[in-house]
């Protein structure tokens, strides 16, 4: 609970006395392994500093080195952002970023404290063979799926992104040809969706979804996992710090309507009972009132407590492909999302 109220000063500056306050009583190096647990080394470093406390001290030394690893990585990824979206416009392809430095910039104002290991772009289904062709060409490589093309192109069709690595190992992009696995999640968002541009420093800016479809594809990629990283948490509280219960319960009823289901009442349950959101009275009735949401919401938080990663334990992604299970309330979901986790494992096997 401390590594949160460091997380939330980051976008709530009145909570920074509060950190001051218990910062003595705080196990650093246990700390520091509930920080990297959940990626956030980041923004607990910025957090610290931003409350005054002395930083230089022998045990915040790895934090340190941490924090200034990932404002480096960010610095790589928005340069090479900018590049692909260059060579990208060139070609005639359009694209969206994912997540990375425009969430970061548009939760805490500073692209550069979030945590991203790859750049996280999407075109549309009918593109990705081009956009394949543009990402070699800027010397990446494929490494999920590996193979030839025509692998590449099946992997595509039953799976949302393939990964690719550049020649140095230094940058990894993901390339997305829809937002979820399960195409019955959040159907009506696609590339022809409202969008948004993000200036993540002067010269660059990068496009985004709207602030509508963004919140319930949030909703969604978090869900996916069950939300087991106070990261994505955070940035979904960030995104919603300075909204009010109005505003919020609109984002809810769009995300409805745009197919997040239970995934935006898991999220903001989730994110009420970590940060506290000014919630309608009657919104936060409406949310518990059913027992698959409190379920969901219960078993983000039992993974977000846990000290290992759900791969790390044994059976530990178990929990995540029962949540997956209970996003959507009809049937045939029910039965798509069971074909497709069956698929996946044999697949993997």
């Amino acid at each position: 609970m401390f590594l949160v109220a460091c997380c939330t000063s980051l976008f709530d500056p009145a909570t920074r006395g509060t950190i001051a306050e218990q910062v003595r009583s705080v196990d650093f190096a246990n700390l520091m392994k509930v920080a990297k647990r959940h990626r956030v080394e980041g923004l607990l470093w910025n957090a610290l500093r931003s409350a005054g406390i002395e930083t230089d001290a022998p045990e915040l030394v790895p934090l340190a080195a941490a924090a200034c690893a990932i404002a480096q990585q960010g610095l790589r990824a928005s340069t090479e952002s900018a590049r692909i979206q260059s060579v990208f416009a060139a070609a005639g392809v359009d694209l969206l970023f994912l997540k990375g430095l425009a969430i970061g910039q548009l939760a805490y104002g500073n692209a550069f404290v979030k945590m991203s290991w790859d750049i996280d772009v999407m075109v549309a289904p009918d593109d990705v063979g081009r956009a394949a062709n543009l990402i070699e060409a800027l010397n990446y490589r494929c490494v999920t799926p590996a193979g030839d093309r025509a692998s590449f192109e099946r992997w595509h069709v039953a799976n949302k992104e393939s990964v690719w690595q550049s020649d140095d190992g230094l940058r990894h992009v993901e390339l997305h040809s829809r937002l979820t696995d399960n195409p019955r999640l959040i159907p009506t968002i696609d590339m022809d969706s409202p969008r948004q541009m993000v200036v993540i420093v002067p010269g660059i800016a990068l496009p985004t979804l709207a602030t509508d479809e963004l919140f319930a594809y949030l909703c969604v990629h978090g869900a996916s996992s069950a939300w087991f990283r106070l990261k994505w948490v955070t940035d979904f509280a960030g995104l919603l710090s300075h909204r009010d219960a109005v505003e919020i319960e609109r984002l809810y009823r769009s995300s409805q309507s745009l197919g997040a289901a239970r995934a935006a009442a898991q999220a903001l349950m989730v994110t009420d009972a970590l940060f506290g959101l000014p919630l309608s009275t009657g919104l936060r009735e409406e949310l518990g009132r059913s027992v698959a949401n409190r379920w969901l919401a219960a078993a983000a938080l039992r993974e977000l407590a846990s000290p290992r990663e759900p791969t790390a334990r044994p059976l530990g992604t178990v929990m995540i492909h029962l949540t997956q299970l209970l996003l959507k309330t009809d049937a045939s979901f029910y039965w798509h999302e069971l074909r497709r986790q069956v698929h996946v494992a044999l697949a993997t096997r």
